[in-house]
């Protein structure tokens, strides 16, 4: 199975900087079975029935981009240096793993101060990143964060723009209570209270697992075996309560749909035993052609980047060739792609 299979040719003006307002009002693709109908997101409910169950990530994105200045003392006097960190996830020993630009420009035992009081020490530098030790903790360090923090943007979104403060609201979903994540569950974006409310009048249930997406969903594969490919790992939990809706979902026979590869990945590592049991680590299940779904029955999610993991989930679920007619379509009908862009609904045949 190689990396160029899952290859497409995607218009660089497909990709979005900007959500659609309201979320609800963006495009959706529903590709149940041979069938693809163009709709609304707003729609989704049609293609939903009494008893579906989304299951929802419910992680809350930290505005994890800071940018200090690094002060050193040299033989001509003081010298200062821009320092921008992305903050990746909390180490064992209390401090963050963070990728660091200008790495070279920051020393152990350095300190970089960022504004709102906080600042942090370089504690080590390790596989091209940094460990890095904050004065603050706890409810000090939210509030200072918040404050001298930016949202991570993708990349591909970051090198067209900047984030400014309407990502603080674009770039969180609306159930959003576990703080962890440096990355969005983007799928879980399209939805506003209003179409919530609409499907939960309809019988669809709901359930909340949390997932902390990591910067690693944005990693390239870099070997053209992807069956070699290490994924990275994220922390997640699947509840007793969440995996009991799950499991009586699926015994009465109603489906169970996740709202995004991050809930899937979550919901099917809880399942590798044959069922859905409750569930809390970090996972690196890789999902490519050939895995066996326990659990899912249907994704609501973005469009991918080519050739990356996601590509590789969708192609599992739907077949590469399938896949492939629901790509050439949304790129036809200029669908939006990535973290801002709009959705599809993949119902398996």
């Amino acid at each position: 199975m190689k990396l160029s299979d899952f290859d497409f040719d995607l218009p660089e003006r497909l990709i979005a900087t900007r959500p659609a307002r309201p979320r609800s009002s963006a495009r959706l693709l529903v590709a149940d079975g041979d069938a693809i109908t163009d709709a609304k997101v707003a729609d989704l409910g049609r293609w939903l029935r009494p008893g579906d169950r989304l299951v929802l990530n419910d992680t809350k994105v930290i505005p994890a981009r800071l940018t200090g200045t690094r002060r050193r003392e040299g033989a001509t006097g003081e010298t200062e240096a821009r320092i921008e960190v992305t903050l990746l996830d909390p180490a064992p020993d209390g401090g963050w793993r963070a990728m660091v630009k200008p790495l070279k420009k920051l020393r152990e035992g350095e300190v970089v101060r960022f504004g709102a009081g906080l600042e942090a020490t370089c504690r080590a530098k390790e596989d091209g990143q940094a460990v890095l030790a904050f004065n603050l903790e706890g409810d000090e360090f939210d509030a200072a964060l918040n404050q001298a923090g930016a949202m991570p943007l993708p990349p591909y979104i970051a090198a067209r723009r900047a984030a400014d403060e309407q990502d603080r609201e674009d770039y969180q979903t609306v159930w959003a209570r576990n703080t962890g994540a440096v990355a969005a569950p983007t799928a879980s974006l399209h939805f506003d209270e209003a179409l919530l409310t609409a499907l939960a009048d309809m019988g669809v249930t709901f359930t909340h697992v949390t997932l902390h997406v990591g910067a690693g969903t944005f990693l390239p594969v870099k070997v053209e075996d992807v069956t070699t490919h290490k994924m990275h790992a994220e922390w997640g939990e699947v509840s007793e309560a969440a995996a009991a809706e799950i499991a009586e979902t699926k015994a009465a026979g109603h489906r169970v749909i996740p709202v995004g590869t991050t809930a899937l990945r979550l919901i099917e590592s809880a399942a590798q035993g044959g069922q859905i049991t409750p569930w809390r680590g970090e996972t690196e299940i890789f999902i490519y052609p050939g895995f066996k779904f326990r659990v899912t029955d249907a994704l609501m999610t973005n469009f991918h980047l080519p050739r990356s993991t996601l590509m590789m989930l969708v192609s599992a679920l739907m077949g590469q060739g399938r896949i492939r007619d629901i790509y050439e379509h949304a790129v036809a009908e200029e669908y939006r792609f990535f973290s801002y862009g709009d959705a599809s609904l993949l119902i398996p045949g």
